[in-house]
């Protein structure tokens, strides 16, 4: 049996029906791939900074995954960080993290206006319904680790540490530091000096010089530029946040390190299932979620005492499966030294 189309005619419909199921696979496939969250960031001082690092390290992360769209501004100032956030909701950012220490009225004033819009914050308040979620780093655990191992290697038991502001995010890992040292040495003293700023490395180089002076061996670095003055005069540092070891490889003793992807990774898992509330995240900073870490020792993995480092890896190994916890202590810390 003939058929009725001509052949000519049968080509092109093939070519047609070809096409058309082109298209339908280009858009099943264009279907199933997963859409990328619009995420914003905003930071009052510059993403070098020990604290913001971590959280553009993780959204970074996130956004060379292909999870993402990342936007972001650093030094940004109070009185402009209220017009920020209200631009990048109005950008359509589905996640704006940020840090609201200096400026929680505004911020949450900011996320009220945007209930659509999930606000992840930096704060050392509670979570704000419906949308206003809280973080912190708490690292207290790494921390309490490197004042033992401060303790143990200072030479004369004075210990020194400078810090921005006596806030509790602040204040709690200074506290726990101290506690792990005192564990170690009960006689230890401690002189406390707080630089009155977040980022000025010259200003907390001068404070740590002046430490050294009255004899301090040990520094602890809660800021930038006293790893300088502890390098430049032979003593030792501990880190807090990142490893700065490698760029102080015979003066860095140890650091507490954060990480921000276990903060980061469930936040956009619950802004991606339209699960997002406002819920405390400082959970995720805890060793258990390995959100922050005792870096390793590696120049000094061979100076430090070996029944110092057996003490350290014992308790951590408490900290870890739950029979020792570090307490939390926000008070600011006060000078022991005489």
């Amino acid at each position: 049996m003939n058929s009725l189309i001509p052949s000519s005619a049968r080509r092109g419909l093939l070519k047609l029906a070809a096409a058309a199921g082109a298209l339908m696979l280009a858009g099943t496939v264009q279907a199933q791939a997963p859409a990328k969250v619009k995420v914003a960031a905003i930071y009052t001082v510059p993403v070098e900074q020990q604290w913001v690092s971590r959280i553009h390290k993780a959204l970074t992360a996130a956004r060379d995954r292909g999870e993402i769209d990342y936007a972001f501004s650093e030094n940004v100032t109070n009185a402009d960080y209220e017009r920020v956030m209200r631009q990048y909701a109005e950008q359509g950012n589905k996640l704006v993290v940020g840090e609201a220490f200096a400026v929680e009225a505004a911020a949450r004033k900011v996320a009220k206006d945007y209930p659509q819009t999930a606000f992840l914050m930096g704060s050392s308040g509670k979570p704000q319904q419906p949308n206003f979620a809280v973080f912190d780093n708490y690292i207290q655990e790494p921390a309490y680790l490197t004042g033992m191992i401060a303790a143990g290697m200072s030479q004369t038991g004075k210990i020194g540490l400078v810090g921005g502001y006596p806030i509790p995010e602040v204040n709690r890992l200074m506290q726990a530091f101290i506690e792990g040292a005192r564990e170690i040495n009960p006689k230890a003293e401690f002189t406390v000096t707080f630089i009155g700023s977040w980022f000025d490395p010259p200003k907390a180089k001068e404070a740590a010089f002046a430490m050294i002076d009255k004899g301090t061996d040990v520094l602890y670095a809660e800021r930038f530029g006293v790893s300088d003055a502890a390098k430049e005069r032979g003593k030792l540092a501990i880190g807090n946040v990142i490893d700065t070891q490698p760029q102080y490889p015979e003066t860095v003793v140890a650091s507490a390190l954060w990480s921000m992807e276990p903060t980061i990774d469930e936040a956009l898992k619950q802004v991606k299932a339209g699960a997002f509330k406002a819920d405390d995240y400082g959970q995720y900073s805890l060793m258990k979620h390995k959100g922050s870490s005792l870096a390793p020792l590696g120049t000094f993995a061979g100076k430090i005492p070996a029944d110092l480092i057996a003490k350290v890896e014992a308790k951590q190994k408490a900290i870890l499966d739950g029979s020792f916890s570090v307490k939390v202590n926000d008070k600011e810390p006060k000078s022991s030294a005489r």
